[in-house]
């Protein structure tokens, strides 16, 4: 398989003078300087000078990249996990398809960073690239722009329902419906980066690491494999919902995996590594791995590697509800990696009988979808459930096995209601 892209002549030459104006711009080299060793000695004239004294930096520690704090944003409107890492968002306080920043969730493995963007840079190597580069944050915001709307979610989401529903408690932070936004994001296709680093027929994984350096492994990193990181629609994003991405989410820049699992989106990125050979790290052998009689163990991992999301969907009530007696029109959320939601049922009768919910639109790209349903309430203890189904025909299925970690919970949600 080549991963190459197809240009013709004079396109690679155009590409090639601009990665290599991308590399001495980010090694402080003017564009008259630049012009100057291009025409004297060419491309091997501008990487000389480009990593000779002074010229190649390490890539910057997270002590470098800016303070620390906790959290950035108010923390009022949030469920603030005993982990002090986890900020879970309200559904109730959620109104349209587009979650505002100071509502959506956050899932943090450290404190979050205060990066000086006048110091960062990203660095692109790797034995399966042939031109390794370090990119400023201008020489990123110079790129194409790509803008896609997608739902992120922790994996983790719903984890507390393998207690609550099954009986059964997992290990880790217990989210129950609130670890997952809605947002339109900006940012540079990673592909396109990729390219200008010359990657090679030979890359199979990509390995993303943040400067967060009190997470595990020095700085949390996540693998992709090169054909998930070269879709279009993998992004190194510095947008969300038109204004920079907030520090508590990974400015000056992150990745943004739609349909992945959160922690494929490695937030503050600072190293991208691109090997000839499969990746390994933490967070795919022990964390973020399906682990149970159920998931056979997969290449070096305890069991099955998290990839993909699942679809679900939950109501915009508190966990439990309470409501008045009367008509109400209650709302939720549902989504899924496969594609637009189709149809959102709802039971008052544990999933005996269903009626169709109403899922308003638009759904664009990897949006979630806001669902409606009227429902009477008379006085009384209620268990309201819902269930969503794709355009590819998933549906959420009534109980799934159990995993150790608590990873992609999507039964029908036994949502608990009193009303009086």
């Amino acid at each position: 398989m080549s991963v190459e892209h197809e240009r013709s002549g004079p396109e690679k030459v155009a590409a090639e003078a601009a990665r290599l104006w991308l590399l001495a711009r980010g090694r402080g080299i003017d564009q008259r300087r630049f012009l100057q060793l291009l025409s004297v000695g060419g491309a091997a004239t501008v990487l000389a000078a480009c990593t000779g004294p002074g010229g190649r930096r390490a890539t910057p520690a997270a002590s470098e990249a800016g303070d620390a704090k906790a959290w950035f944003k108010d923390t009022a409107p949030f469920v603030v996990h005993d982990d002090g890492k986890s900020l879970e968002a309200r559904l109730e306080h959620m109104e349209g398809l587009i979650t505002p920043n100071h509502l959506f969730f956050v899932r943090n493995n450290s404190v979050s960073l205060d990066v000086d963007v006048a110091n960062w840079w990203l660095s692109v190597t790797g034995d399966a690239v042939a031109n390794p580069l370090e990119l400023t944050y201008d020489d990123i915001r110079n790129l194409p722009r790509r803008t896609l709307v997608s739902y992120l979610e922790c994996a983790g989401n719903q984890r507390a329902m393998f207690g609550l529903v099954q009986g059964r408690a997992a290990a880790g932070t217990q989210w129950q419906t609130g670890g997952v936004s809605n947002g339109e994001w900006g940012g540079v296709a990673l592909g396109e980066v990729l390219r200008l680093a010359g990657i090679t027929e030979r890359a199979v994984s990509v390995l993303l690491i943040g400067l967060d350096s009190d997470s595990p492994e020095g700085g949390f990193r996540r693998v992709l494999p090169v054909e998930k990181a070269l879709h279009p629609d993998t992004l190194l994003a510095y947008a969300l919902n038109g204004g920079a991405l907030p520090k508590d989410h990974g400015f000056p820049l992150r990745a943004l995996v739609p349909g992945w699992v959160g922690s494929s989106s490695v937030k503050w990125l600072g190293r991208i590594e691109v090997s000839a050979e499969r990746l390994w790290t933490r967070n795919t052998t022990t964390s973020y791995v399906l682990i149970g009689d159920d998931y056979p163990p997969e290449g070096e991992a305890l069991g099955q590697v998290v990839t993909t999301q699942v679809i679900k969907s939950a109501l915009a009530l508190p966990w439990p509800a309470e409501l008045r007696a009367g008509l109400h029109r209650l709302r939720g959320y549902a989504h899924s990696p496969a594609g637009q939601v189709r149809k959102v049922e709802w039971s008052l009768d544990s999933g005996q009988t269903w009626r169709d919910a109403t899922v308003r639109g638009p759904q664009v790209q990897y949006s979630w979808a806001v669902f409606e349903l009227e429902w009477d309430a008379q006085p009384g203890e209620y268990t309201v459930m819902t269930r969503a189904t794709d355009a590819a025909g998933n549906t959420q299925p009534p109980e799934i096995p159990f995993n150790e970690k608590g990873y992609l919970f999507n039964q029908p949600l036994p949502h608990p209601v009193r009303v009086r």
